[in-house]
């Protein structure tokens, strides 16, 4: 059967396992930048406590869709062919091995844990991967990777 769209290789109920993981670190690190800016104007421990929390999910969930990611990524040879594929799976990298240096830094005590490096990380992580999330979106959107019709 011929697809019209490339397609992906793991799926669960046909649904993308990548599409469905990859919202977790992006909300994660998001939030690590705004809990980060909560713990530089109030100085409360407890703001540092979710920081490295959401750095911990995020680098679980983006681990299992990066997998995910790859399995497609190395499947398909329909999806690599895509223009923005692997701007989109370098940045994805990227953004994990930013969000693991940023919770090495998080590991620190206190103060210097967070101000200014570990805020500053956290910035530049959101920013990769707002540009990682547009990629993406554009696969989908441009050139329908993952897309079913219904027959």
């Amino acid at each position: 059967m011929d697809f019209p769209h490339p397609p992906v290789t793991a799926t669960v109920g046909g649904q993308p396992i990548h599409a469905m993981l990859i919202p977790f670190p992006f909300v994660c690190f998001t939030l690590t930048l705004l809990t980060d800016i909560a713990y530089w104007q109030t100085g409360h421990l407890m703001w540092h406590n979710f920081s490295s929390w959401l750095l911990f999910a995020g680098l679980i969930f983006g681990g299992f869709a990066l997998l995910a990611g790859l399995v497609d990524f190395i499947a398909q040879p329909r999806l690599r062919a895509q223009p923005p594929a692997w701007a989109y799976a370098i940045g994805t990298v990227f953004v994990l091995a930013l969000g693991f240096l940023n919770s090495l830094v998080h590991a620190g005590d206190g103060w210097t844990a967070i101000v200014p490096y570990g805020l500053a990380l956290s910035a530049v992580n959101v920013i990769l991967i707002f540009v990682t999330a547009w990629l993406g979106r554009s696969m989908v959107f441009q050139y329908g990777v993952g897309v079913r019709n219904h027959d």
